[in-house]
């Protein structure tokens, strides 16, 4: 079989064969091997940076005492310095793997991953998918991302998007008319399955529920749907399911790591404890025990051009009181720690609460088809909605009285009509956004 993902990746330089091999001896551990495994990279990681990045070095100071815990947290506006400066001894650019965050967290940096750990994340992805029977040498992906809209850009994209045999629909306009296009495109073409973000897939699901259309039936080599990047709520994904008529799984990742947590089979966020290790913080940077919130702090063990050693994200989270060292669950996946609200009462809340609450209420009758909330002052909100028709005083009062119940009183909402919502360059939708 002639494997051109595969080759791709030789090509450019990332020692793929060596990676799945070093990364199946790691998922064949007993758990007490796995612990050892994992004590192990994380004392070997932090050596490395101490030794060969002096960003590190400086970032740790005099602090140096071998203790995990204390270590300092990594953060977003650390990194915001050109990445020559981050980078360890002996790497430059041309000969890493160098991208950049989306901005999503409002904190966009450039990174760096040495192509050895660029290839072990590649065999972390390509194992978690073949849980699904999807296999990037050969399943066919609809890809629903963002793209760039600059010529040399774009053509980038589209390159790739051959070599990984995936075909690209552009979701900067979702409107009636381009699904229809989508649609065409399921009834000629052999897709194995979807991947996208959550918001631009939930929006071709609602197409299809308007056009009571089951993709699987006109598509029958689908498999499964893979959505990333934005939260997936519960009636979404019951919807998608019902309209695609496969399972939909949902993947927590990010660029500069790898594929943080994916369903697994038994519907259980599984943690990536293979070239990832997770930990969840309270504010004064205590690691949690399982069950408890906080925020969600990561360490790439294999990342050596670049450190990521106890990286806050940026997001807050729970593990699940059943995980282990080996099989960490994520419970829960709250939002972004700087989505929160702050209302008059001096009550913090998370942004995506005021999402929850309205969303129960403003899609009853199916007529809105996605809407973003921003709070513009202490007590004000604005709450942006594409829609058939415009929202009745019942359901705004509805929406009110909700927000009132499972929050606190006397917030002033503004709602407004559109014909589309913004989204990020990539194409991402903010769903909640504070503005104060």
């Amino acid at each position: 079989m002639f494997k051109l993902f595969d080759l791709t990746l030789k090509l450019n330089g990332f020692p793929i064969v060596k990676a799945k091999a070093e990364f199946d001896k790691i998922i064949s551990f007993s758990e007490e091997q796995h612990r050892i495994f994992i004590e192990n990279k994380k004392d070997e990681i932090v050596k490395y940076h101490l030794e060969n990045n002096p960003f590190y070095k400086e970032l740790i100071g005099s602090n140096n005492n071998n203790n995990w815990n204390d270590l300092p947290i990594l953060t977003k506006k650390n990194l915001q310095k050109p990445l020559a400066e981050r980078l360890s001894k002996d790497c430059e650019t041309k000969s890493v793997f160098v991208n950049k965050t989306s901005g999503s967290s409002g904190d966009p940096f450039i990174f760096a991953k040495d192509k050895y750990c660029h290839a072990i994340t590649w065999a972390s992805i390509i194992y978690r998918f073949s849980w699904y029977k999807i296999n990037f040498n050969t399943s066919f992906q609809a890809r629903f991302y963002g793209i760039p809209l600059d010529f040399i850009g774009n053509k980038k994209e589209r390159i790739k998007d051959f070599l990984s045999n995936r075909f690209r629909f552009t979701i900067f306009d979702l409107s009636d008319v381009v699904l229809e296009k989508v649609l065409v495109k399921f009834k000629t073409k052999k897709f194995d399955y979807i991947n996208g973000y959550t918001s631009s897939v939930v929006l071709f699901a609602k197409f299809l529920q308007s056009k009571n259309i089951v993709l699987k039936e006109i598509c029958p080599t689908l498999k499964v749907c893979m959505v990333t990047s934005e939260m997936l709520f519960d009636e979404d994904k019951i919807l998608m399911e019902k309209q695609f008529g496969i399972p939909v799984v949902n993947e927590y990742g990010a660029s500069e790591l790898d594929l943080i947590a994916f369903q697994n089979q038994n519907g259980e966020w599984q943690i990536n404890s293979e070239t990832l290790f997770v930990e969840i913080l309270d504010e004064d940077n205590n690691v949690l025990p399982y069950g408890k919130e906080g925020r969600v702090v990561i360490t790439s063990l294999y990342n050596k051009a670049h450190p990521f050693i106890r990286y806050d994200i940026g997001d807050i989270g729970i593990l699940d009181e059943k995980s282990t060292v080996q099989k960490p669950i994520l419970k829960q996946l709250i939002g972004r720690t700087n989505d929160v609200a702050i209302l008059p009462s001096g009550k913090k809340s998370p942004g995506l609460t005021f999402y929850y609450v309205t969303k129960s209420i403003i899609e009853d009758d199916g007529n809105v088809k996605e809407f973003i909330i921003k709070q513009t002052k202490i007590n004000a909100f604005e709450i942006d909605y594409v829609s058939e028709k415009e929202l009745n005083l019942e359901q705004i009062s509805k929406i009110e009285e909700a927000i009132s119940l499972y929050l606190e009183p006397n917030l002033n909402f503004i709602f407004t009509r559109k014909t589309y919502l913004g989204r990020s360059s990539r194409g991402k939708l903010k769903q909640f956004k504070s503005m104060i």
